[in-house]
């Protein structure tokens, strides 16, 4: 059984599955060279926490979290070492030529990449079957699915061994059985999208109603219907007939929507910037914020009372 974490990158991901490992028991250190991001992600604890009381999620015995600008320090012991820096393939493979000779022989090492494949990442580490993907989403102490992708040369013992530390927390392993790129959250993720902004694009809608769309439509009937059961519900005749004509229809575009690379190109990236789509104030950040913790948690908790009836 695992006892100690080094989560290494406190992004956005990295406080939150920092604070759910510690609160299931485990001693977590956490790593990042900034100290100043060390201090952004202690100020942000007691809201994940209070996050995770709200869950229902009681602390278990033995649990604690530590921050490091030591790496070597960080995975000292680990017995898992969860790499969640930035999504570029240099910057992970430095990562992990640092951990050589820091680790021992017997620790795993996984990556929260969003969706660059396992068996890429795998060629820059000399131990390549002691790693696989562990991919959170955002955000990570809230949502309880975590994807595990194996690599080509991933050991089945260590997908395994994720899949029980995930089973242990009391969240929901996915075993995603090819290693395709985005995995599968994010492709689904992402055709969504593409449509969504070409539809706003095209003028065909605007922002705010495609999003009420959305979210009181399709995605209100996904929170509890997934995709395939919705083709049994729908009925396969149904999306047969409809996806015969609407299919050719879709967009298809294999490039960036210059909807996004104009905003991009402005430094308009949405609440990191104040603005993006929409335009925020300071304020209005933080009360979103806690707006949308309070609704992913009300809505989980309807959904495990739906799987106790």
């Amino acid at each position: 059984m695992m006892k100690r974490i080094a989560v290494i990158g406190l992004g956005t991901m990295g406080p939150g599955m920092a604070q759910r490992l510690a609160q299931g028991g485990l001693v977590v250190t956490a790593f990042d060279t900034d100290g100043a991001q060390i201090e952004k992600a202690k100020a942000m604890l007691p809201l994940i926490t209070g996050v995770l009381d709200r869950l229902g999620i009681t602390p278990k015995p033995g649990g604690a979290l530590h921050f490091t600008t030591s790496l070597a320090d960080a995975v000292k012991d680990a017995d898992l070492v969860i790499e969640n820096v930035p999504e570029k393939i240099e910057i992970k493979a430095d990562v992990y030529r640092a951990l050589e000779g820091l680790i021992a022989s017997k620790t795993l090492v996984v990556s929260d990449t969003s969706g660059i494949p396992i068996s890429k990442l795998q060629e820059h580490l000399s131990h390549p079957e002691r790693f696989c993907g562990m991919h959170w989403s955002n955000p990570p102490h809230i949502i309880p699915m975590i994807e595990v992708i194996s690599g080509a040369k991933t050991a089945p013992e260590t997908a395994k061994a994720i899949v029980t530390l995930i089973e242990e927390l009391g969240l929901l392993p996915v075993v995603v059985n090819k290693d395709v790129p985005g995995f599968v959250e994010n492709r689904i993720l992402y055709a969504l999208l593409r449509e969504a902004v070409d539809l706003v694009e095209e003028g065909v809608i605007a922002p705010e109603a495609l999003d009420t769309c959305v979210s009181w439509g399709i995605g209100y009937k996904l929170s509890v219907i997934g995709p395939m059961a919705l083709l049994d519900v729908a009925g396969l005749d149904i999306y047969h007939s409809v996806a015969g004509f609407l299919n050719q229809e879709l967009s298809t575009r294999g490039d960036i929507a210059p909807f996004v690379t104009k905003r991009v190109a402005e430094k308009r990236l949405g609440l990191k910037t104040g603005g993006g789509v929409y335009a925020y104030t300071p304020e209005r950040i933080k009360e979103l914020g806690a707006e949308r913790a309070r609704k992913l948690v009300a809505v989980r908790r309807a959904l495990e009372e739906k799987d106790r009836t």
